[in-house]
């Protein structure tokens, strides 16, 4: 699995599939997933709450709309009442990456779960990210690609460092779009 951090606008992905940091009811209120709303169409939220509700720490799959993306990965890192967890972020993480894996996905971008309306640390969320998305790659080979698309600095920097704290891995790359 290639492991990437980029910094720049989810939205804009031509990843085979987006992953929204939504709440198990699927409605797409601010953050990520209200970006993903305003930019990809109303009908992805339609399309996400009749698949809903959900336990937090699942995913579902919709179409993504007007994105460049073809799926929206609808991974649900708190419940109703907009509270993580270590362990929802790791565990939508995880499901994320297993609807990628059914779908036989190459590709998928992935946002900072939880670290905005959740307030999870950025540091705690791109440690457990990365390393749920190391943990997938030793089971499945898809997606080839994920990449951790982050919209600000700070965040970025922290994704960054939680790479450049693995040891031996040599498929990972750092831009700025």
């Amino acid at each position: 699995m290639q492991l990437s951090v980029v910094l720049g606008d989810i939205t804009e992905q031509t990843s085979d599939a987006v992953v929204n940091a939504a709440n198990n009811h699927l409605w797409m209120g601010a953050g990520v997933a209200g970006t993903i709303k305003a930019k990809g169409g109303i009908e992805i939220e339609r399309e996400a709450m009749k698949l809903g509700p959900i336990e937090p720490g699942q995913a579902v799959t919709t179409t993504a709309g007007r994105l460049r993306a073809r799926y929206c990965i609808h991974a649900a890192a708190m419940g109703q009442d907009l509270l993580t967890s270590a362990e929802l972020i790791t565990m939508a993480t995880r499901s994320a990456l297993a609807e990628a894996a059914r779908l036989e996905l190459d590709s998928v971008a992935f946002p900072a779960l939880g670290t905005g309306v959740g307030g999870f640390p950025a540091e705690d969320c791109a440690r457990l990210m990365v390393a749920a998305a190391l943990s997938h790659s030793y089971t499945s080979a898809k997606p080839g690609s994920v990449s951790f698309v982050l919209r600000d600095a700070p965040t970025f920097e922290t994704f960054v460092r939680a790479f450049d704290a693995i040891p031996g891995e040599s498929s990972r790359q750092h831009s700025r779009l």
